[in-house]
């Protein structure tokens, strides 16, 4: 199986995201775009097309009229599934599609580098109009996901498939990896002590009187409140029904009285001062401002002890680094593989260019089998963390063998078998909806009978 075939399976979500925000602008400012399928009341954009293979081209790929092809039939296919959640009423539920927009709405600003007004200036929009629009990519990417959960649902391949699809593979052209690492580490974020959350209560209580004196909420939100969408929304968080915000968040609007601002509260995000707005049964307008509190160097100082405490039983042996993982690590997606890094298929072997760039430089002055130094960082949410690393293995470079790679051969066979499957949906599924292509992409045969 090509390199493509993977590929068009492994990047789906990529897929997915680069088509919701693909556009293309000509040299002389005006847009340059058009639809070239239309699936029932879902459209597929020529920028949409073009991105998706541009991001194929960039990790690598090798251009080709069929590879846009195959990633026209693939948005096409997700445009179905979208169509199809409809007459088939599958759902997903407002706080997880807002849960990943939060998500993806920290890692853009946190990537960017920038303030949030240099970031709208960039996008030529606001905060609010990006949240709103990564929102509906959100939505689309999980109905996309659970379509598939569901349609290949219980799928599973044996090793005598993996070793015939690894067999029917040219060996000429079998992919070579680079160098593969396996990592693990224990992390610890630092506790914020209680003195750092007075002065942050005390704050809030500032900023609370300054409001109650006549100084404008919005305008002080913007200056103060650590909730990214600030910048656009000044606070507001609109309306919302029992089940969209936190616990903490959701009790305290329904607490206060129309026009009452609160005395500072504590959520998982930190802590608030809120104002509702309004309320009509179970629903609520309110605005807030959230400040997170920051741990202090003697709280950053107390992890890096803990941490190194925790290596030194390690280095001698009464304590198994992957024991203390699982028991004292807070870094969730990796506690429970007893601190190991893994690939999307579950697999601790990781290539060296898809580790993080600062574990990989860490690891780079690092002896196999060492164990660092405890290491201060901020984790992916922007917490102050300590962690330590378990240096302990390196693969060298190498073609891709069943001994050494069998979790990825395992995940590409699993893949096309999952591609088949999926196909077949696509044909059945079809003749339920109105798809029609541009005449321009007539040559890919996509509606053609398989």
């Amino acid at each position: 199986m090509s390199r493509l075939k993977y590929t068009l399976a492994v990047l789906v979500a990529v897929c997915i995201w680069s088509a919701a925000r693909a556009q293309e602008t000509a040299d002389n400012g005006f847009v340059v775009d058009e639809i070239i399928s239309k699936v029932d009341n879902y459209i597929v954009l020529k920028s949409e097309l073009e991105r998706a293979y541009q991001d194929y081209l960039t990790n690598g790929g090798t251009a080709s009229q069929q590879v846009r092809c195959q990633y026209l039939a693939l948005l096409i296919r997700n445009k179905l599934m979208m169509a199809k959640a409809e007459i088939d009423s599958v759902v997903v539920a407002d706080d997880e599609v807002d849960q990943y927009t939060q998500r993806k709405m920290d890692m853009i600003i946190a990537q960017a580098g920038v303030s949030p007004d240099e970031l709208e200036e960039r996008y030529g929009k606001t905060l609010e109009q990006i949240r709103l629009e990564i929102r509906d990519q959100e939505r689309e990417q999980l109905v996309v996901r659970k379509m598939q959960e569901e349609i290949t649902k219980g799928v599973v391949v044996t090793p005598a498939e993996v070793k015939r699809f690894y067999n029917r593979m040219p060996k000429d052209s079998l992919p070579y990896f680079s160098a593969s690492v396996e990592v693990a580490q224990i992390v610890k974020v630092a506790k914020v002590s209680e003195a750092q959350k007075n002065l942050t209560r005390a704050e809030l209580v500032g900023i609370r009187n300054r409001i109650l004196a006549g100084e404008d909420f919005a305008t002080l939100a913007k200056k103060y409140s650590d909730d990214p969408t600030v910048t656009s929304n000044g606070g507001d968080m609109g309306w919302s029904g029992r089940g969209r915000m936190v616990p903490e968040f959701e009790a305290m609007a329904f607490k206060l009285k129309p026009n009452e601002i609160s005395m500072p509260f504590e959520s998982p995000f930190g802590f608030h001062i809120m104002q509702l707005m309004e309320r009509r049964g179970n629903e609520y307008h309110s605005r807030h401002i959230l400040i997170a509190p920051k741990p202090s160097t003697q709280d950053i100082q107390q992890a890096r002890h803990y941490l190194d405490s925790v290596r030194r039983l390690i280095v001698a042996d009464s304590l198994k680094f992957t024991k203390a993982a699982k028991d004292i690590s807070d870094d969730v997606q990796t506690k429970g593989n007893g601190g190991f890094f893994s690939d999307g298929e579950g697999g601790t072997k990781l290539l060296v260019d898809e580790l993080d760039p600062v574990v990989f430089f860490k690891i780079d002055s690092m002896q196999v089998g060492g164990i660092s130094e405890p290491i201060t960082y901020r984790t992916d949410e922007g917490k102050d963390a300590v962690r330590i690393l378990l240096y302990k293995s390196r693969y060298p470079p190498h073609q891709a063998s069943l001994n050494e790679d069998w979790s990825r051969i395992q995940a590409a066979t699993l893949n096309e078998k999952k591609d088949r499957i999926l196909q077949k949906w696509f044909n059945k599924a079809r003749k339920d909806v109105f798809i029609s292509i541009d005449p321009s992409y007539d040559y890919c045969g996509i509606l053609d009978e398989h």
